[in-house]
């Protein structure tokens, strides 16, 4: 269960934005608005996000995933190729990819035709696809070393995973 890859990407996207950045965050596979960083996100100028996906945890994709994934990967397509944000996370990208929820080649299509000047973040999966990493001009991979959860059963705490 590795953890720190949303948070790491929102630190990237909370500085750039100190910098006059415009950011945008679409989320794959979260449809839960609980998440503290949706109100952080909310609450702070030119940084904006949406959600795709339902309240519930994946673990077989359902026919409610798949058009989700369809519906976020064409949104995040027009929300690169606009043009408008400096930044754009693309957040669980590499789970949607791996669970099938969206195909490799949608992903690999929105890079090509990516303007320039438009930063993308991808998160999400332990092993996010080879072609997105051989493409990548920078690639940062976040182990866990230890883990309340594994070691004290303790799950997700208000405030610090969600």
């Amino acid at each position: 269960m590795p953890k720190g890859k949303t948070t790491a990407a929102l630190g990237q996207g909370f500085r750039a934005t100190g910098h006059g950045f415009k950011v945008y965050m679409i989320q794959f596979m979260k449809g839960n608005t609980k998440y503290g960083e949706i109100e952080a996100i909310r609450n702070t100028k030119n940084f904006d996000v949406k959600q795709f996906g339902t309240t519930e945890l994946i673990e077989i994709p359902g026919n409610i995933d798949m058009e989700e994934g369809k519906r976020a990967i064409e949104f995040a397509e027009q929300i690169i190729c606009s043009d408008e944000y400096d930044i754009v996370i693309l957040d669980e990208i590499g789970v949607a990819i791996e669970m099938h929820v969206v195909k490799i080649e949608d992903v690999m299509n929105i890079i090509e035709k990516k303007p320039e000047r438009v930063e993308l973040i991808l998160t999400g999966g332990r092993n996010m696809h080879p072609k997105l990493k051989e493409r990548a001009d920078l690639v940062t991979e976040m182990r866990m070393i230890k883990h309340y959860f594994s070691s004290q059963g303790i799950t997700a705490r208000y405030g610090i995973e969600y």
